[in-house]
């Protein structure tokens, strides 16, 4: 009789998720896991599942805790100095490693951080057209006959007629006898959101400071995709000039230059109005920085470009600060001046990798 190990296997499942859950932290600093995505899985390692197992033998074979012994004496019985002696021919211990779907991750992700779901906000969908198979028909394309339902239909016919042999049950079906799916293309609707990521490249930021954004944005696309069937991001970075590149170029520029925030939030705008209309979309813009900019001049622009374009037309408007020991910093605190009580604007502060799980519940804990 076969086992039915469908119980284990969700046992194991349980136990996999529990372990993701209790080292996520870990798990939302290190560049480790970014690096083994294959497709909709990540490998996660896990290195202390342990496989338990029953050993038969004779206890009288010595060791601790067996026969007598005087101080001093190695606790496994055996003689020698540390590190000598001939190479072993057993297996060690090895870290073992467990596909889990970017969709289960999100889910622990939300989870473990309280994150509510978002509710997609006013018009920002698009219809989408599926074709859902609704019955079956007499005629159709090959490609969708249904065997079974055929050769009922063939047995049917061939016992009424008085043609099915008991001793020689042969099912042969005709033309009369062929069965096809049946479907229908219905519309529904499809919720679309686009990311607009904005990074300050300027001296002040340097390799650490944009491994942390790397990070941080790898688990909210994560989040957002996990909430949205359509998931657009758009890259920015900045100096004191802004452009817009690709996701490789995003994380891999150099730092140099001053910094003039404005022309991150310029930019911004111009792509909103020329391709995202706030009535077919989700907007998201998240913006990293140290906080150092070149003006007081500037931030008031910015502040004058969030209240008059860029809020009106966003779900959130997110500013995550990354600590450097360049940055002044000030820029935090003049957005959390101007914008207090403002449930568009999301403000958080990074200071290492540790607090990128912390700055990630900030940011996404409106559900916005």
């Amino acid at each position: 009789m076969p086992l039915n190990i469908d119980n284990d296997v969700h046992r194991f499942k349980q136990i996999v998720r529990g372990k993701v859950r209790r080292d996520l932290r870990k798990h939302m600093s290190s560049t480790e896991l970014i690096g083994k995505e294959q497709g909709k899985v990540v490998r996660v390692p896990l290195p202390q599942i342990g496989i338990p197992r029953f050993r038969y033998g004779d206890n009288q074979q010595g060791g601790i805790g067996q026969g007598q012994g005087d101080p001093g004496d190695p606790a496994d019985g055996q003689a020698g100095q540390p590190g000598q002696g001939q190479a072993g021919d057993q297996p060690g211990e090895h870290e073992l490693e467990v596909d889990v779907s970017l969709e289960e991750l999100a889910e622990i992700m939300g989870e473990e951080l309280a994150l509510p779901r978002i509710e997609p906000r006013g018009r920002k969908e698009i219809q989408s057209e599926r074709d859902k198979y609704t019955g079956i028909s007499k005629v159709g394309p090959e490609s969708l006959r249904h065997t079974r339902r055929t050769f009922r239909e063939a047995l049917k016919r061939q016992v009424a007629s008085g043609t099915w042999v008991p001793e020689d049950p042969r099912i042969v079906p005709v033309r009369e006898d062929k069965r096809y799916r049946s479907w229908k293309t219905k519309s529904e609707p499809q919720s679309s959101a686009v990311i607009l990521y904005m990074m300050d490249v300027s001296g002040s930021m340097g390799r650490e400071q944009k491994e942390i954004v790397r990070l941080e944005a790898f688990w909210i696309d994560l989040w957002l995709q996990h909430n949205y069937k359509n998931v657009q991001s758009r890259f920015i970075i900045h100096d004191a000039a802004a452009r817009e590149v690709d996701r490789d170029t995003f994380f891999r520029t150099k730092e140099s230059g001053g910094t003039l925030i404005s022309s991150a939030y310029k930019l911004c705008w111009e792509i909103i109005e020329a391709d995202y209309p706030p009535t077919d979309w989700n907007i998201y813009p998240f913006h990293f920085s140290d906080g150092d900019n070149w003006s007081k001049a500037d931030t008031q622009k910015c502040q004058e470009m969030l209240k008059e374009q860029i809020l009106p037309a966003v779900n959130q408007f997110s500013y995550a600060q990354v600590d450097s020991e360049y940055g002044s910093g000030q820029f935090y605190e003049d957005l959390k001046a101007a914008f207090t009580g403002d449930e568009r604007v999301t403000l958080s502060r990074v200071p290492d990798r540790e607090h990128i799980m912390d700055s990630i519940k900030e940011l996404l804990g409106k559900g916005r």
